[in-house]
């Protein structure tokens, strides 16, 4: 986590957040152009905590989760800032972005996280079932991953996985084990 050198903020609303955001980009030695990025505050995402989106005809619109910066605070925005200005870096440069080579390397410069830290608890867990492999995955939502997971093999070793529903520890690695636990499970699915 970098230091900001604006100090950190205390804002009562999202405006007042956006408006630190904004200055506080402008202290990251990154080539954007600040002036064609818009900002905007979601108060409804709940998993992310910012994103970044391009446009051709519109350009470049940063937007920051309410939700996360009350879950996690100011240090957690400035990460997510310097996050999403090395998206905005890429696609005012080449016209897209992602978290690959170009991304980590411009991310490493200025000191930008790759990933966010959640702030959502998942609904579900992905696990390997290869006891030599420590894949796994965060699931929000009852994906064909999760609703039909033998139908898909872990992404690291190729072996097949399970499924465990987070709030319950109850596990399927099919579709029908999928059901059996939902049925069982009824109001507290």
């Amino acid at each position: 986590m970098a230091s900001d050198s604006i100090g950190a903020p205390d804002p009562d609303t999202p405006e007042d957040l956006l408006a630190w955001a904004r200055t506080y980009a402008g202290t990251v030695d990154i080539d954007v152009d600040l002036d064609a990025v818009d900002w905007d505050i979601s108060k409804h995402a709940r998993r992310r905590a910012g994103a970044c989106r391009y446009d051709p005809d519109h350009g470049v619109t940063i937007v920051l989760s309410w939700h996360s910066y009350r879950t996690h605070g100011w240090a957690e925005v400035a990460d997510t800032v310097r996050h999403e200005l090395v998206h905005a870096w890429e696609f005012q440069r080449f016209g897209e972005s992602g978290h690959g080579p170009r991304f980590r390397e411009q991310a490493d410069a200025v000191d930008a996280p790759r990933h966010c830290e959640p702030f959502a608890d998942p609904r579900y867990l992905l696990h390997c079932r290869d006891d030599d492999c420590d894949w796994s995955a965060r699931r929000y939502r009852a994906s064909k991953t999760v609703t039909e997971p033998g139908r898909y093999r872990c992404g690291d070793c190729g072996d097949r996985y399970v499924v465990e529903h987070a709030d319950s520890g109850r596990t399927w690695s099919d579709g029908a084990g999928y059901e059996q636990v939902r049925a069982a499970l009824g109001d507290d699915w």
